[in-house]
Formats: structure tokens, C-alpha cells, sequence
């Protein structure tokens, strides 16, 4: 049949992808389609492995057309300075914000990046700001990232010298967001808070409730390291 490719046959997967390659570039700079332009930059990455070219491909979409998925793999060049692109986390958090701020799928992860480098301060001139990390880490928990809900238990478990007081109940709601999303210490921290009675009452049965879910989800992790080992 007609457009068929025979996969065992060198030749035709070259062909076959040669012109998947200039339908993405087709997309991208005639079309002016965004998605075409990420596909593009994925097909210049993975198939071509030219992460100098990728890198171009990403900056254009990021900068002109603002495409999130974009601006998120820009800001990730930079933190290693991939593609030849400067090492700068500034710049990455630049990349990262607008990922953030203009939504899609990688939005989520790109506002816990956002929340990381103001936390830790290492991409901002005056140093750490934990009302921007918490904010964004806030945005990213919204969006069911798992480790931005586990790092806000935390920050209200510690509060900080800044203003933030430490506040059990809310440690203990963003603990059990966590552990809803998956996450094996969110799910071992709010166990604790229920045994202790650490912004809650004290609560044995639910704390060993999640407990349990914390041991499922240590054991389903240490089988997915050993399948990715094999």
C-alpha cells in the first residue's frame, strides 16, 4: 500500500525521514505554526542529533512565537549550555518563566524550575526569595507536579527567616497533595504529622494508611530502577 514505509529497509526509513524533516520545516517557517517549529526542533534533537540547530529552533519559537514546550527546553539548554547556547541560569529562568507563564504541558514543570532558582537564589540578584518560590511552587502544585507540593510542606514545616511562619495545617495539606501525586516522601511526612498530630489530630490509622502507600511507592520505584538497569 501507499505510504507504507518498510522498516527493516535502511534506505526508505532514511527517506522516510528526511521527509518528516522538511515537513516540520515546512510547518515552521512557511506555516509559522508553533507546534511545527517543536516538532521541528525534536526532530532536529533526536533524529539529527544537531543540538546546535535545535537550540536555534527553540529560540525562535520561544522568542517569537512564545511556545511553552519551547521556551522550557530553551531554559533546560541553558542550564548546561547545551547547543552551544550560554551557561547561564539567568537566562534559564527567563526561559522558565515564560514556559510557565504561557501554559501547555511542560507549564507545570517550568513553574517548579521557576520556584527552584528563586528558592535557592542561585539565578537572582539579591539572592534567595521565598515568597516568588513559594508562589511558583504553588502554580506548579496547582498543575499536579508532585515534588512543588512535597517543597511547599516543607517551606511551611521550617517557615524561614523572611516572614514566613512555619504552619502546620498548610505542611500537612500540601504532605497529602503530594502523596496524592505520588510522591514517597509526601506520603511518609504526612504519616508522621498524623501520628505526631502535627497540624491535625492525631490519627494512627490514617497515618498507617499512608505509610503503606509510602512503602507501595518506594517498592514501585526501586522495581522501575531495576527495569531500567536490565
Amino acid at each position: 500500500m501507499a505510504g507504507l514505509v518498510n522498516f527493516e529497509d535502511e534506505n526508505e526509513v532514511k527517506q522516510f525521514l528526511d521527509n518528516l524533516g522538511v515537513e516540520y520545516s515546512f510547518q515552521c517557517y512557511k506555516e509559522k505554526d508553533p507546534e511545527g517549529c517543536q516538532r521541528l526542533a525534536d526532530y532536529i534533537e533526536g533524529v539529527k542529533k544537531n543540538y546546535e540547530s535545535a537550540a536555534q529552533v527553540l529560540k525562535h519559537n520561544c522568542e517569537t512565537n512564545g511556545h511553552g514546550e519551547s521556551c522550557y527546553k530553551l531554559g533546560a539548554y541553558h542550564i548546561t549550555g547545551k547547543g552551544g547556547v550560554t551557561e547561564c541560569l539567568k537566562k534559564a529562568y527567563s526561559c522558565f518563566m515564560r514556559s510557565c507563564n504561557a501554559g501547555g504541558k511542560k507549564s507545570a514543570d517550568a513553574c517548579h524550575n521557576v520556584g527552584l532558582l528563586a528558592h535557592d537564589g542561585r539565578a537572582l540578584e539579591g539572592g534567595p526569595d521565598f515568597t516568588v518560590g513559594r508562589m511558583y511552587y504553588e502554580k506548579a502544585c496547582s498543575g499536579g507536579f508532585a515534588p512543588s507540593c512535597f517543597n511547599l510542606s516543607a517551606m511551611y514545616i521550617k517557615g524561614d527567616s523572611k516572614g514566613l511562619a512555619p504552619d502546620m495545617t498548610l505542611a500537612l495539606k500540601y504532605a497529602n497533595r503530594a502523596c496524592e501525586l505520588g510522591h514517597v516522601w509526601g506520603c511518609a511526612n504526612a504519616s508522621r504529622m498524623y501520628r505526631l498530630g502535627d497540624g491535625t489530630e492525631k490519627d494512627e490509622k490514617k497515618a498507617e494508611e499512608l505509610k503503606n502507600r509510602a512503602r507501595k511507592l518506594h517498592g514501585l520505584e526501586k522495581e522501575r530502577q531495576l527495569k531500567f538497569g536490565d
